[in-house]
Parts: C-alpha cells; sequence; structure tokens
C-alpha cells in the first residue's frame, strides 16, 4: 500500500514539474480572471457602504477586493458576476 502511495506521489510530482518546463502532456489548467469589484459596484450605482448592505457583503472584505489585497471565490464570484451582468434584475431580487 505504502509503495502505491509513494508511487502515486512521484508520477504527480513529475507531472508537475513536466508542467512547469512545458513538457506537460494532456495536462489541463485553469486560470480564474480576476473581477473587478469597484467597477461593478459603480455601474450599479451605490457607494461602498450601500453594496456592502444591500448584497450581504463585509464592507472590510469589499475594500479588500476593490483595493486587490484580495479575490472574490465560490459564491461570492458567482454574485458579482451575475450583478455585473444584470444589475437591476439582481437588485429588484435582493430588494424583495
Amino acid at each position: 500500500m505504502m509503495g502505491r502511495i509513494a508511487d502515486s506521489i512521484r508520477r504527480g510530482l513529475e507531472e508537475a514539474v513536466a508542467h512547469a518546463e512545458g513538457r506537460g502532456r494532456g495536462v489541463r489548467t485553469h486560470r480564474v480572471e480576476p473581477i473587478d469589484v469597484k467597477a461593478i459596484r459603480e455601474k450599479v450605482g451605490l457607494t461602498q457602504e450601500q453594496f456592502s448592505a444591500r448584497f450581504g457583503i463585509s464592507l472590510g472584505t469589499l475594500r479588500h477586493w476593490e483595493r486587490g489585497d484580495r479575490q472574490p471565490h465560490g459564491t461570492a464570484r458567482v454574485l458579482l458576476t451575475v450583478i455585473s451582468k444584470s444589475p437591476k434584475a439582481v437588485l429588484r431580487a435582493v430588494e424583495g
């Protein structure tokens, strides 16, 4: 059992090195593009305080996103993507 685990780890490391050196074959990578949270907020026409209150995002987190210190992940990323594509529909949905 330990031998199989070690072999699997070794193969994974070899694949990672090959990919890093540009020799990887059949390797898929997924790059997540940054989201311009400030542009989304400005498109909606809300202040930071209003945006954070309306969409349930802490003001500190919103400020980190806008400064670029952090990027949103998971459901926050999905929510921001939907807001950017259809802000009026999202605002209507959260307002009642």
